[in-house]
């Protein structure tokens, strides 16, 4: 489990968070809705170790990463994707993977995870000697997931994954990180595409200002009214409202 009590981060003169409280099982997933400059990216960037913390612990299967710098992080299972993905442009698919396993030198091991990343993403395979930056915006996002992965990760944090995919792909990624999850790994899944990350999670957090505001069952959120009417648009009111056919 990942465990945080009063995640407080400063910029400046600027709060980002403050005292943030949340747990992260193995095998669920996470959402984090709020809106742009709410403090969701610093959120995953204090997770990862990529800002400093000005108050509050985090505890990873009991223990204190707090002061720990990311690469131990990933060491200990702990994988991230960036929003703007941070693939390395004019190396090749195989190359950007092969980086993301820097945890383990045992070669068997990492032909293994390869393979089952290939499994995941069929594309991959079929791009594996391509330079990164000649792929589409799905594929690119496709590989950056996939890099994480080649960590074996126990949690994932994926910030924005959706981000410039269309609606077709979006929910197609969508149901991989799904996937993702119910091998038990444990996803915390920050996006702007609310209706269709609460339709894939166990929880949900609502974040506005840097504090939580609301955090419960994703199924309970998706149908709150204060919820639509914030983060979905009321006009979502009447299609969000009906009964859940999926």
């Amino acid at each position: 489990m990942i465990e945080t009590t009063d995640l407080s981060v400063i910029y400046g003169r600027h709060v980002a968070l403050e005292n943030v409280s949340l747990k992260i099982e193995r095998g669920t997933l996470t959402v984090v809705l709020g809106s742009n400059g709410a403090g969701k990216t610093t959120l995953v960037n204090a997770l990862s170790g990529m800002v400093p913390l000005a108050n509050g612990s985090i505890k990873l299967d009991g223990r204190d990463i707090t002061n720990e710098p990311p690469h131990l992080r990933v060491q200990l299972r702990l994988a991230t994707v960036p929003q703007g993905r941070g693939l390395f442009p004019d190396m090749s698919v195989e190359d950007n993977l092969a980086l993301g396993g820097f945890v383990s030198d045992d070669k068997e091991e990492l032909q293994q995870r390869l393979e089952s990343i290939f499994r995941i993403f069929p594309r991959l395979n079929e791009r594996r000697k391509q330079a990164a930056q000649t792929m589409s915006g799905g594929e690119q996002q496709m590989l950056a997931i996939g890099r994480a992965l080649m960590s074996a990760p126990a949690y994932l944090l994926l910030d924005e994954p959706s981000l410039g995919l269309s609606p077709v792909l979006t929910i197609e990624l969508f149901k991989t990180i799904r996937k993702i999850a119910d091998r038990g790994v444990g996803v915390l899944l920050v996006e702007q595409n609310a209706l269709q990350s609460l339709k894939i999670a166990e929880q949900a957090i609502l974040i506005e200002i840097g504090r939580v505001v609301d955090k419960g069952p994703a199924a309970g959120l998706r149908y709150d009214p204060a919820v639509i009417d914030a983060y979905l648009g009321g006009g979502s009111r009447t299609k969000l409202l009906s009964p859940p056919r999926d």
